[in-house]
């Protein structure tokens, strides 16, 4: 290494974070030319027509000018659409991440604590790690449900600042007993989050207990309806909530494309949401595939992966095996002790589930 080299790492490590230095970061993998199933994406395109509309409404953006600082009328489509309250506000944020840290920011202060059940999304941790604060994750129970009497000690040992529940949770793709999650948002002192980024793909919501809790918030996001481009995510709460987490909101970090192909998008929901009915339909159809293989164990799903466990020790290899075979999926033995040899599909087309379906029954020798 030379002597430049050298000093910039010596100041790297004196100067950044521990905490930081001792992350990776978030990977993703390279898919050029895959078979695409390991981010949970929706796999269909628009109709051609609505694209050659679309295209002629970005025409009219004015890229020169900054956006609406506020995205008003995006705001009021959104609650409309999801029959929010009025009463509620909305923040948008550049994908949900960005709305996890805008919450973080706004909460931490030295010795408050992040909770949140474990497996879950990977991001909860890492952000309340980004902004210092400390981080508590509870095992779930046996088959990934809430351990309700554990999560409440820990809400009770540490006076969680911020608890985020993703209903359904990922990767797992349950859901949580309801009359759990009311206990859980009764007895935390700060902030409940219910992270809906699957809403899509379950019939059960939570923005009533909005009305219910003083302290809960709902999040949601358009990625996971075929929109995981523009990176679009929104939290709906009490404006006393949300007035505060505005101010540490970056000014226009909606740009002036988002917001414009998100309206747009909104006026043809019905085409998400026939995308979003053909999904259920093929995890269905998946769900019975998976189960008629020689997997340990393959869970049920209420979003738009499963989740399976292969006999002891076969999962990474499967993984490498179905990835020479030109299908790219989520390997998640080694990410958290509960799941060991676990391996996510997620639900493509019928075409791309069948490839899937093809690969893994030549890597199982079934």
């Amino acid at each position: 290494m030379s002597d430049v080299k050298q000093r910039v790492r010596q100041r790297v490590q004196q100067w950044v974070r521990p905490e930081i230095q001792a992350l990776s970061a978030y990977h993703v993998p390279p898919a050029s030319g895959m078979v695409k199933l390991d981010a949970m994406e929706n796999p269909y395109h628009w109709p051609e027509a609505m694209v050659d509309e679309w295209l002629q409404v970005l025409r009219e953006v004015q890229v020169n000018r900054y956006p609406d600082p506020t995205a008003h009328e995006l705001k009021e489509d959104l609650k409309l659409l999801m029959g929010v309250d009025p009463a509620h506000e909305v923040v948008l944020g550049n994908g949900s991440d960005e709305l996890i840290q805008i919450m973080a920011m706004a909460l931490a202060q030295p010795g408050r604590t992040v909770l949140a059940p474990e497996p879950s999304f990977v991001m909860y941790r890492m952000i309340a790690t980004f902004c210092g604060m400390e981080y508590r994750g509870v095992p779930l129970a046996e088959d990934f449900a809430l351990d309700l009497d554990a999560t409440l000690q820990a809400i009770e040992e540490t006076q969680a600042a911020l608890v985020f529940l993703a209903q359904p949770n990922n990767p797992t793709g349950n859901l949580f007993d309801l009359d759990s999650v009311r206990q859980v948002c009764a007895a935390t002192p700060g902030l409940v989050v219910i992270d809906e980024a699957y809403m899509a793909f379950t019939d059960r919501h939570h923005l009533n207990l909005m009305d219910e809790f003083d302290n809960v918030v709902v999040m949601r996001t358009l990625s996971k309806m075929g929109l995981a481009g523009l990176r679009l995510g929104m939290l709906f709460g009490a404006k006393a909530w949300l007035d505060e987490f505005e101010k540490v909101r970056l000014p226009y970090n909606i740009n002036v494309l988002t917001e414009a192909s998100a309206k747009f998008a909104l006026n043809h929901f019905d085409v998400m949401k026939a995308q979003t009915e053909e999904l259920r339909k093929n995890r269905t159809e998946l769900l019975a595939a998976l189960q008629a293989l020689p997997f340990a164990k393959v869970w049920p799903s209420e979003a738009n992966f499963i989740l399976a466990r292969t006999q002891s020790g076969l999962a990474r290899g499967l993984f490498e095996q179905l990835k020479d075979a030109g299908i790219l999926i989520k390997c998640l033995d080694g990410a958290h002790p509960q799941l060991q040899d676990c391996l996510r599909f997620t639900v493509g087309t019928s075409d791309e589930n069948r490839l899937l379906l093809q690969a893994l029954h030549s890597a199982m020798d079934v």
